[in-house]
């Protein structure tokens, strides 16, 4: 029996020693993979309890506040909704916090990177006790994350057009024919492959015997942005490149796509009506997968002191280092760390997640009301349709904008 409490107690003495090691690795290498971590945690919880939650919410009173019981579907909407509501207080509460945070002089630099422990203990208690709030705070939040929801979709836009000028730049500085021919090659593939869906899109969505106007007109826009991204871009007077236009295109090309594929599956010209949960499925994976990475590189992108996402006071060096390489670490040297600038907004970087949890959101609960009669489908309905193609449209005058705005305002910088 002693021998048994003996080895219990170095059991959860060894695993306590290893979660403090965790947390301290993690404050030595990046805070950023961190918070990363979490943000990816919450929706494997959202999607975990939005499968099995339903049965057990059932059984709450302060939720289940209906004479008539509701369906599954809005169970399961409502327990996204709690989910999210605590991951972004979390990060929205840091965001608050770090306002004005320019060195690492600044006791705040020590809370952004350090407390691990703390900071998962807090991030859990904020999701558990969102379990105790009334319906009426949760339709609140979701009214909110709406407009949340759609303010990611544009840092989403602009995180993409960031990568693919990083991408071009990288290529052409190495001023080599076979980096030229690889640029050309790419985006001739990616015009290709942006024409070659378009005319998939027709024969999906533009079905014979059917009057399929409103979808043959977000397919031929999808079609006529890619021929004005180049002209435009090859244009002498615009310093433009053919990779990024391509690149864009293929994004609009799938927004185009993701908007079809939302139609009411009772609409004759949805093509895929037949495969609704197949599609559904598939559109939600690749929704929270683009979200991921979205959310990701723009933590990993926050360590160059170059990008837009440093604070503006924080000096531009000439030249930055690799990516994963400005380790947030090691304050071992006081004195020059105190007189460092931070390399990278703080308050930007916990809104990006806080905005993120709110997409995430609407994603996994299709962008639908939580009333007792939401549908059963997620990712379908007209309002999911609407705001896909309002995101390519403000994707492509993002991107135009990028290419104007030089010529209009000659004394300032993009990207």
């Amino acid at each position: 029996m002693w021998a048994a409490s003996c080895l219990a107690s170095c059991c959860a003495s060894c695993t306590c020693g290893l979660c403090t090691s965790a947390a301290a690795g993690i404050s030595r290498r990046s805070a950023r993979l961190g918070y990363c971590g979490l943000f990816a945690l919450s929706l494997v919880v959202s999607w975990i309890l939005r499968e099995v939650a339903a049965p057990l919410l059932e059984q709450i009173p302060w939720i289940n506040t209906y004479t008539r019981t509701p369906p599954k579907e809005w169970f399961q909407s409502n327990a996204v909704l709690r989910v999210s509501l605590g991951n972004f207080l979390f990060f929205i509460v840091f965001a608050l916090m770090m306002i004005g945070v320019k060195d690492q002089n600044d006791k705040r630099d020590s809370w952004h990177h350090g407390g691990w422990i703390l900071k998962i203990v807090v991030w859990a208690l904020l999701i558990i006790l969102m379990f105790f709030l009334p319906n009426e705070v949760i339709t609140v939040y979701e009214t909110l994350s709406k407009f949340g929801a759609g303010f990611f979709l544009l840092v989403q836009v602009i995180l993409l057009l960031d990568f693919t000028y990083t991408w071009n730049d990288s290529w052409v500085e190495k001023d080599e024919r076979k980096w030229y021919i690889a640029l050309l090659s790419v985006s001739v593939l990616c015009y290709i492959g942006t024409y070659s869906f378009s005319g998939v899109l027709f024969v999906w969505f533009n079905p014979s015997g059917h009057d399929c106007g409103l979808n043959v007109f977000f397919i031929v826009m999808t079609m006529i942005l890619p021929f004005a991204f180049a002209i435009i871009t090859l244009h002498p007077k615009v310093n433009g490149s053919l990779l990024p236009a391509s690149v864009i295109s293929v994004y609009c090309a799938y927004l185009c796509y993701s908007a079809l594929s939302s139609e009411p599956r009772d609409y004759e010209c949805n093509g895929l009506q037949n495969h609704s949960k197949p599609v559904s499925t598939a559109s939600l994976v690749l929704g929270m997968l683009t979200t991921v990475l979205s959310v990701v590189y723009s933590a990993v992108r926050a360590g160059s002191s170059t990008t837009f996402l440093s604070p503006p006071s924080s000096p531009r060096y000439g030249t930055s280092k690799p990516l994963l390489d400005q380790l947030e670490s090691g304050k071992d040297n006081t004195k020059e760390v105190e007189a460092k600038p931070v390399s990278y907004s703080y308050f930007f970087f916990h809104l990006i997640f806080a905005l993120a949890s709110m997409y995430s959101a609407m994603l996994l609960t299709g962008w639908s009301s939580s009333t007792p009669e939401s549908s059963d489908q997620v990712n379908i309905g007209w309002t999911s349709v609407w705001i896909r193609i309002s995101t390519q449209w403000a994707t492509a005058a993002l991107y135009l904008w990028t290419l104007v705005a030089p010529l209009l305002l000659p004394d300032r910088e993009f990207f």
